[in-house]
Formats: structure tokens, C-alpha cells, sequence
């Protein structure tokens, strides 16, 4: 992983003045890969919370949401059909204290789009986990991701957001989604590591954005035999320093 700094430790082993947050955010293209590689990729991260694009959403989905966390040892925090299949998990060091979905509005012969989000805490920090997994139509995204940043910009905590953006650094929509937080490859100096396609990694349109308020120590885009079999997307992986709030 590419380090952003590395703080000094206190006696219980978190870095000092944080607590440290471990986030994988991921698109496993509807589990129709290789689902054992999947589970070896996130399990072998050990993540604190795991943000979900192209999660279960139609029939039986709370099993399979719920067999989609077992899988990588973790629980169901929010999301799944409620928010079109984007789903979030989280470890057992994580509680979640409240959730809530969003809706994009239909455009009529497209597919219906929309968000998670939970309110956590770890230790003593507490913060807003998103994510949320744009249109591929271009004339969709802009408005998409304006609903998406009004409801990021209205939280209170800081802010943890993973994304399948479907579009690039350079455009409207992650302008949009971007504004005021930070982009974390670009903290980590890793704005360079593409994340779509596996097969032809050619563009970055998979972001994890974070509140000016958090540190991101370490960041990397997993490019290995094994993810290469679990997704078209690769994985982003990142540690983060949230700030103490209580």
C-alpha cells in the first residue's frame, strides 16, 4: 500500500489523536465471478467496513446480502434492494447506530440508482458511511450525483463515501460527488492506479472520497491474480485516521 503518513502510536496501539478505520470499497459485478476468489480477496483485507456496488437487489436479497457478509466474515450494517444494490457491511468492531436509503429518480428505460448510508462508531470516533453507484448514461450522472453530494453535504460526521462513479477525475459528476471532501488516491499520491477494467485497466471510476477531517494513512487499488477473478472491478483499499469525537 502506498503510505500518506504515519503517525505516532499511543499505548493501546491506535495512532494518536484517531482512531484507524480500514475501508474496502468494491463493485463485485453481481457476484457473476469467481464468488470464492471475492471472498478470499476481502477476507485476506481484514476490513473494519466494506462498501458494496452491484450487491443483491431483487429476489431473496436479504439472504444473499446476509450470505454475501458471512462470506467475508462480516454483518450487514445498510442498503441491498431498498437501495438498488448498494450495500454496506461492517465488522463486529464497528456499531452501527442508525441507517437510511436513497432513490435516484427513474429515467424511463434505465436502470434505478441510488445510495446507503450509516451512521457508525469505532472506538471512540463516529462517522457516515456511503456508497453509492452511478448511472452508466452519461446524461444521468450529472443529476445523480448532485442528489448524492446534497445528501453528503448535510451530514454532521465526517464523512467515509465509496463509489462506482462510472466516470472519471475529469468529470462533472466526480466534480460534483468531490467537492469539499477528499479524494483519497489523490492524498496517497495514487491517482495514477487505474480500477476498471481487470481485464484492461485503462480508467479510475471507482473512488473513495473521505471528510477533510480524516487522514488517510494508506491506499491502493488490490491488483492481484485473485481479484482479477473476483470482479471486472478492482478492489480499493484504504486505512484511515478518523478523528475522536467523544
Amino acid at each position: 500500500m502506498t503510505a500518506a503518513g504515519t503517525p505516532a502510536v499511543d499505548r493501546a496501539g491506535e495512532p494518536a489523536g484517531g482512531v484507524r478505520l480500514r475501508v474496502v470499497s468494491y463493485n463485485i459485478h453481481s457476484q457473476r465471478d469467481d464468488t470464492a476468489a471475492l471472498a478470499a480477496v476481502v477476507r485476506e483485507a481484514e476490513p473494519d467496513v466494506v462498501i458494496v456496488q452491484e450487491a443483491p437487489r431483487r429476489f431473496r436479497w436479504r439472504q444473499k446480502s446476509a450470505a454475501l457478509a458471512e462470506s467475508f466474515g462480516l454483518v450487514v450494517a445498510a442498503g441491498g434492494l431498498p437501495s438498488l444494490g448498494n450495500l454496506l457491511l461492517t465488522s463486529l468492531r464497528v456499531r452501527v447506530t442508525a441507517t437510511r436509503c436513497q432513490r435516484f429518480p427513474l429515467t424511463p428505460g434505465r436502470h434505478l440508482r441510488g445510495a446507503a448510508y450509516a451512521e457508525c462508531r469505532i472506538s471512540g470516533a463516529r462517522f457516515l458511511l456511503a456508497g453509492s453507484h452511478l448511472s452508466t448514461d452519461p446524461a444521468e450522472r450529472p443529476g445523480q450525483a448532485a442528489l448524492l453530494k446534497r445528501e453528503v453535504a448535510g451530514a454532521r460526521l465526517p464523512v467515509v463515501l465509496g463509489a462506482d462513479l462510472n466516470d472519471g477525475p475529469d468529470s462533472v459528476a466526480w466534480r460534483t460527488v468531490g467537492e469539499g471532501l477528499i479524494d483519497a488516491a489523490v492524498a496517497a499520491d495514487a491517482a495514477d492506479r487505474c480500477t476498471y477494467s481487470c481485464a484492461d485497466p485503462r480508467r479510475r471510476i471507482d473512488a473513495l472520497f473521505v471528510d477533510p477531517r480524516v487522514t488517510v494513512l494508506d491506499y491502493d487499488v488490490v491488483d492481484t491474480p485473485t481479484t482479477r477473478r473476483a470482479s471486472d472491478h478492482f478492489p480499493v483499499l484504504a486505512d484511515l485516521l478518523l478523528p475522536v469525537t467523544d
